[in-house]
Order: structure tokens, then C-alpha cells, then sequence
């Protein structure tokens, strides 16, 4: 391969001794939330967010009050884009069958797609109030048919932003929490003296809020690993210009200060142009603060000889969000195999995934694609297995099989819960502790 880059992001070796920092200080808030419950939740909310209201838990006339102060139009917006998201929802529970087939004469299997009990959704908001993230999550997870669903935001500017506890509301969040960070992951998966704990965790955020999902794993499912913003532009002469790309790749560098962005293309023309154009957009950008530093720390552009070498490029990053704009869109879509979610073609872009299309945007980041898909309403259920027995045949040609299994690997009391069926439905003298025989045609 023969892969030039024009520009490079800060070293592996920096990144992990961030990563190790935001380990250390998780721990420790998690450790105390513990320990201390409600008190540890105030003081950590005074500390990051100057907020020490009487009830973190708002109230339904507290919800009311705020969902008054969101203009029509902005409501309606709300509405159209929970509309997408529930309507591409809907689609995909509906492609999720409960299954009950007869494998053997008598023998039952199957299945059923069960909703998680109770489920906390985070949904960022302390530097951009994220109203489509209650999209993802909540209402998602209403469709799935959660039970109970509480979710959780960061205050914005000193008090709850009413688009986002609009957008909470109308998802079908139960309980809505103005709490943000460690803080707001931890209270519910932990639990405290007045916040029950869930049985899972949904949403991205910070380092510290996937950090800290990361940690909580197994006391309390979670999605996915959702961690700073990731995007990738993979393009070339016929597909896109530098306009295009430095847009693509500034609108999602503004999230953080450590959101990647990777240009791949194999023009290097266009990549130089890109470079360029970046620059410009950087002077007048209003978010340039936060973009400039993403791109200067985590900014790469990678000039490729060939399609396939952008495609092994691709498929090694496993971006979060990779936007294509190409002459052959639908081979990377039939091609690749690592990645959040692909944005095909120059009509679209990672920005309609994010607000009001419908595909979810809470995505796998940190390479995680290349084990996970993003979150969807499937997360949301449990995939729970049965079986039957129905006849004396099936019960004791069963178990004759699982008796001989079961003592091939030394396990003898399993073999006889195995013999107890072949002695009961079968009519057979199986002794205690042997291994079942088959039994002959002439009896």
C-alpha cells in the first residue's frame, strides 16, 4: 500500500495517558456515590454544575411549566423529528419475531423478545443541549415497550432546558432528572436513597459519562461504548468537493475538543484543497473554538492510491460516522464491514443522522464497530429461549442422547436428570450413574 499523511492527530501514547486520567477520577466519583448516595449527587452537582435545586426530580407541573416556554415552532420540530425516529423504530421491532418451532417430533423451541424492565437514558447537555438525544433514547426505548424509563440531563445555563425536557416528555420518559455527568450515570445505575437503580444504561456523552458506563457494565447493561464524537469523510473527485468535505468534517469537530475527523480520499488534489478550505472555515466559524482545537489534536487527512486501500483504511478506523461521497457510494455500503453508521452521497450528511432522518445516533466509537452496532430498538429487548417436551417419545429419544453426552464430558448428575426421563417416559432400566444405550429397533 502506498498511504501518505498530509496531516496526523496527536499520538496513541498522549490519548492513553488521557484516558487513564478519566479512569482514575471515574472510579473514585462512582466509589463515592456509593458510599454516600444523595449527598455525593448533590455535592458533585454543586462542584461541576453550580446546581443545588430543592428536587433533582422534576415534578409534572415543573415539566409543564418549561414545555410552555418552547416556542410552537421548535415544538413542532420536536414532534416531526420523534416522528422519524419512532417511525424507524417501529419498522425495526417489527422485524423482531417472537419464534416457536417443533425441531423434533414432540420437541418445542423458541423464543421471545422481552423489554428491559427499566432503563436510565443520558442525554447530554451542559455545553450543547442535546434534544435529539432524547429522541434516540427515550423514545426508542418507549417503543420497545420499557416499562419504566428515566432519564437524566445536565442543566444548561444555571436551569433545565425546556427543549430537552420537552423532548424527554413527549419520548415517554417517566421520571426526568436534571443531573448531569458521573453524577447522573452513577445515581442510576447505582442507586441513592431517593433514585431507584435501572437495569441499563443508554446514552452518549463526555469521557467521563462512557467511562463511567464503561465501569458500571455488569452491575447494569449498557448500549454501547459512546464515547467523543467520531467522524470520517471518505470521498473523491466525482463525489465531492473541499467544500463539502471541510463542512462534513468541522460539523462534527465541533462536538468536543477531542472529536476526530478523518478525511480519506485518493485525490490528493482534493485533499490539499480540503486543508485549505478548513483553514478558511476555521476564521469564520462560531463554534471555531471547540472545532479547531478537535482538528488540530485529532484532525487526519489520508491520501490513498486506490478504492481498495480507502476501504481497508476505512475498515481499520471504524469510525463512528462515515460520511461517503464517491463515483461507487453503494460498493463501500456493500463493502465495508467496520463502522457507527454510513451517510451515502453528497444529499446527505452525518447532521440529518444526528437531529430528525430517523437512524439512531447513538453510535460505537474507540473502534467499537468493529464488534457493535449503534443503539436501536433491539437493544432495548432480551432475546429469552424456551423449550417444550410434549410427548414420551420425544422425552426419552432426548434424553438418550443428552444421558450419553453428558457422561462423555464426566458429568454424571446431569446424566441423570437425563436417565430419570428415559426411565419415566421411556419404559427403560437406565441404571443410576450409566450412560443411557440406544434403544434397539426389536424392543
Amino acid at each position: 500500500m502506498s498511504i501518505r499523511h498530509l496531516k496526523t492527530a496527536k499520538p496513541e501514547t498522549e490519548r492513553a495517558e488521557d484516558d487513564a486520567k478519566v479512569r482514575a477520577i471515574v472510579e473514585q466519583t462512582l466509589a463515592d456515590i456509593e458510599a454516600r448516595g444523595d449527598d455525593a449527587v448533590r455535592d458533585l452537582s454543586e462542584k461541576f454544575d453550580n446546581y443545588t435545586p430543592a428536587a433533582f426530580r422534576l415534578t409534572e407541573s415543573e415539566i409543564e411549566a418549561l414545555m410552555a416556554r418552547v416556542s410552537p415552532r421548535d415544538m413542532d420540530d420536536i414532534k416531526f423529528a420523534q416522528e422519524q425516529v419512532r417511525n424507524f423504530a417501529q419498522a425495526q421491532r417489527d422485524s423482531m419475531l417472537d419464534i416457536e418451532v417443533e425441531t423434533l417430533p414432540g420437541v418445542i423451541l423458541g423464543h421471545k423478545n422481552i423489554p428491559v424492565q427499566s432503563v436510565g437514558c443520558y442525554v447530554p447537555g451542559g455545553k450543547f443541549p442535546m434534544v435529539a438525544s432524547a429522541h434516540m433514547s427515550v423514545a426508542t426505548a418507549s417503543v420497545a415497550g420499557v416499562p419504566r424509563i428515566i432519564a437524566a440531563t445536565p442543566p444548561f445555563k444555571g436551569e433545565p432546558n425546556p427543549a430537552v425536557i420537552a423532548a424527554m416528555h413527549l419520548g415517554g420518559a417517566h421520571e426526568i432528572f436534571v443531573l448531569g455527568g458521573i453524577q447522573a450515570v452513577g445515581a442510576m445505575a447505582i442507586g441513592t436513597e431517593t433514585i431507584d437503580p435501572v437495569h441499563m444504561l443508554v446514552g452518549p456523552g463526555n469521557a467521563f459519562v462512557a467511562e463511567a458506563k464503561r465501569q458500571l457494565f455488569g452491575r447494569v447493561g449498557i448500549d454501547l461504548f459512546a464515547g467523543p464524537t467520531e467522524t470520517m469523510v471518505i470521498a473523491d473527485e466525482h463525489g465531492a468537493d473541499a467544500e463539502l468535505c471541510a463542512t462534513d468534517l468541522l460539523g462534527q469537530a465541533e462536538h468536543g475538543y477531542n472529536s476526530p475527523a478523518v478525511l480519506v480520499t485518493n485525490s490528493e488534489k482534493l485533499a490539499r484543497s480540503t486543508l485549505a478550505e478548513i483553514d478558511r472555515l476555521l476564521t469564520i466559524l462560531p463554534t471555531a473554538d471547540t472545532a479547531s482545537k478537535s482538528w488540530e489534536d485529532y484532525g487526519e487527512v489520508i491520501v490513498c492510491d486506490s478504492y481498495d486501500e480507502m476501504l481497508a483504511v476505512a475498515d481499520d478506523i471504524a469510525s463512528e460516522h462515515v460520511q461517503v461521497m464517491t463515483d461507487r457510494d453503494d460498493w463501500f455500503l456493500d463493502k465495508m464491514t467496520c463502522y457507527g453508521a454510513l451517510f451515502l452521497g453528497a444529499r446527505t450528511n452525518v447532521a440529518n443522522g444526528d437531529k430528525v432522518i430517523g437512524t439512531n445516533h447513538t453510535l460505537p466509537t474507540k473502534k467499537a464497530g468493529r464488534y457493535t452496532g449503534g443503539l436501536w430498538v433491539g437493544k432495548f429487548l432480551k432475546t429469552h429461549s424456551y423449550q417444550k417436551v410434549l410427548t414420551d417419545e420425544a422425552a426419552a429419544t432426548i434424553g438418550e442422547y443428552c444421558s450419553r453426552l453428558c457422561m462423555l464430558e464426566g458429568f454424571v448428575g446431569h446424566a441423570e436428570q437425563a436417565n430419570v426421563r428415559v426411565r419415566r417416559y421411556g419404559g427403560r432400566n437406565v441404571p443410576y450413574g450409566a450412560a443411557a444405550e440406544p434403544k434397539l429397533a426389536a424392543e
